[in-house]
């Protein structure tokens, strides 16, 4: 087997050295692997370059959740496996595989993980494989992008920000017949289930059916945040209501903050979804995920 690792040195802590790493890692086996190394304003066409010229068997996206965005955007229909080594700040996708955070059983997976076909959903021509969301979320990555300090530390110091400056916003969409019309601290587009953070917001999202999920979160509560993450309980309809569908037009009286895939867009006042089937072949891990 052949891997192409797309390896952003900028992700999360840069203290990993991914060249020795990898190659110590594969100097004992018999596959072959290049690495590809992005760099500051990178062109997305010199990667697919790179990646068309490798005739890779599987792509590795070595990086955060935005790492992996960027190389799931290029390869989507092509049926190419894409695998994750999880160096970001927060590491979403990651987690809904199952791929650890240790990189050498990460590293493993790439060779003996099993694939599957995923969905994604284009968000404002956006491509979002894991989580798109307005409001007090997408508040927090811009407040975490203005900050120097990466990791947990960084997301707490955005987090307490963004809780005392961060304001509800009114909404409107339609699912089927039904209008809604609301008072919102976020609105979030789920693909996926969770955060990087960890906590579940999506409980009942799968990967691989023909919906995405709108979480309307009408009021912010930890201890609703808290309940989502530890227990089974449902949602406080008061609090937070869910819904399904495969196209989405919100609007929003006044603009918001937008985020895909923790990529802050910019503030926007409509929001525009449509479910793509199929998108992407994602390695994961069968001990974790079935």
């Amino acid at each position: 087997m052949k891997l192409l690792f797309i390896v952003n040195p900028g992700s999360g802590s840069d203290d990993i050295d991914f060249k020795t790493v990898i190659s110590d890692f594969f100097k004992s086996l018999e596959h072959t692997f290049e690495i590809y190394e992005l760099t500051a304003n990178c062109n997305p066409e010199q990667i697919r370059a790179a990646i068309d010229e490798s005739k890779a068997d599987r792509v590795i996206a070595a990086g955060g959740d935005g790492t992996l965005k960027l190389v799931a955007d290029l390869l989507k229909g092509t049926k190419v496996p894409i695998g994750i080594i999880p160096a970001g700040s927060a590491n979403g996708m990651a987690r809904e595989m199952g791929i650890p955070l240790n990189i050498e059983q990460a590293l493993a997976l790439t060779i003996s993980g099993e694939t599957k076909e995923i969905h994604a959903v284009v968000v404002n021509d956006e491509f979002c494989i894991h989580l798109s969301d307005i409001g007090f979320n997408a508040y927090i990555v811009k407040k975490f992008d203005d900050l120097p300090q990466r990791g947990m530390w960084g997301y707490t110091k955005a987090l307490w920000k963004a809780l005392w400056s961060h304001h509800k916003m009114e909404v409107a969409f339609s699912i089927g017949n039904e209008l809604i019309r609301s008072e919102a601290a976020m609105v979030v587009i789920a693909n996926a289930t969770m955060y990087g953070t960890g906590v579940k917001i999506n409980p009942d999202g799968k990967l691989d059916d023909e919906v995405f999920e709108v979480i309307l979160v009408k009021k912010y509560s930890f201890l609703e945040i808290l309940k989502i993450r530890f227990t089974n309980l449902p949602f406080n309809p008061e609090k937070i209501e869910s819904f399904q569908t495969d196209s989405l037009l919100i609007k929003t009286r006044n603009k918001v903050h937008f985020q895909v895939d923790g990529e802050y867009i910019g503030k926007v006042n409509s929001i525009q979804a449509k479910l793509l089937p199929a998108a992407i072949t994602m390695i994961f891990n069968p001990e974790k995920i079935t």
